[in-house]
């Protein structure tokens, strides 16, 4: 175990060569890959979501492909098309830009509803039926959606059923005065990014993944992760006075999610079981696009992510 946190660890350090600070996304961009998950990164224009996505990508061998989303785009332009080909009077099939490892979906809340549900099939199946024939995308296969929260206009909120499937939701904030400073040092003598090791490739991830469906995870944590989930279902049950500020809670996905990302954590950090520690720092970012506000609770301002914090102040640690 502790191999693979020492490898884990060259890899968070190799991706510090170009990027300075966002421990905290750079730790949920790892804990997504070796889960096997899809993660959705918000955060204002500027703050490295889409360099940091690169970086992984080039540090693991694999294929990265950038979608930038916008009003104009078509679902055939995301999964692919059937292209005529006059010469042999046939069609042929065009593979989109999902064919890939690393799929990152730039601003994603720019293109409507049609485009955004062309990636429910990929996300959730990993795979694109094109005319009549299903085609399997490549393993492994991410996508990394970025949003930005401050511009609104001109923009389509993902849909519930979208957001669900999405294993984390990372919310990345500025950096200090000492890690802009950095950056900009980084940026103004070196515009391209970084030459980095080649630390992983695409066996490699399918190993790590493996090897987290192998980390323990108790019986009592397993129902402490429901227990969870359950009480922003019904937080009565929890004697938690939340029922005015939430609409609807989280499905079983985030149960299963929950217990997944523990998993992932504790491979981190080089243990072969799950602390209840793991699953409570996890659960900000498991459970923070999966809980509906009331219009009540979003006109008083609440966040979800202080529904979550108070759910885990309340409920006992096994």
């Amino acid at each position: 175990m502790q191999e693979y946190a020492t490898r884990i660890a060259k890899i968070r350090e190799e991706m510090h060569k170009g990027l300075v600070g966002q421990e905290g996304l750079v730790d949920g961009l790892l804990i997504a890959m070796i889960a096997n998950g899809h993660v959705l990164i918000e955060g204002v224009p500027g703050l490295a979501k889409t360099r940091a996505v690169n970086l992984l990508a080039l540090l693991s061998g694999c294929q990265f492909k950038r979608i930038q989303f916008t009003p104009d785009l078509l679902p055939a332009d995301i999964v692919g098309s059937q292209i005529f080909n006059q010469e042999t009077g046939k069609f042929v099939t065009r593979a989109g830009p999902v064919f890939t490892n690393f799929c990152l979906a730039d601003e994603i809340n720019r293109a409507p509803a049609k485009v955004q549900s062309a990636l429910l099939e990929t996300m959730q199946e990993r795979q694109v039926t094109i005319a009549d024939r299903t085609h399997m995308l490549p393993k492994p296969f991410f996508v990394f959606a970025t949003q930005n929260p401050v511009e609104q206009e001109g923009t389509y909120p993902l849909p519930e059923a979208q957001l669900d499937r999405f294993l984390m939701k990372l919310v990345v904030g500025y950096p200090s005065s000492a890690e802009e400073e950095q950056i900009v040092k980084m940026v103004i003598q070196e515009t391209a990014l970084p030459a980095l090791d080649k630390l992983l490739s695409a066996d490699e991830i399918i190993e790590l993944q493996q090897k987290c469906r192998e980390i323990y995870i108790d019986d009592s944590l397993v129902a402490y992760a429901t227990r969870i989930v359950e009480a922003t279902r019904d937080p009565a049950k929890y004697n938690l006075n939340l029922t005015d500020v939430i609409e609807y809670g989280a499905s079983p996905r985030g149960s299963i999610s929950l217990a997944t990302c523990a998993r992932a954590k504790a491979l981190i950090h080089g243990r072969d079981k799950v602390l209840p520690e793991d699953i409570k720092d996890i659960a900000v970012s498991v459970l923070r696009h999966r809980i509906i506000l009331t219009y009540h609770a979003e006109a008083e301002g609440i966040k979800t992510d202080e529904i979550v914090l108070k759910i885990l102040s309340a409920l006992p640690v096994p």
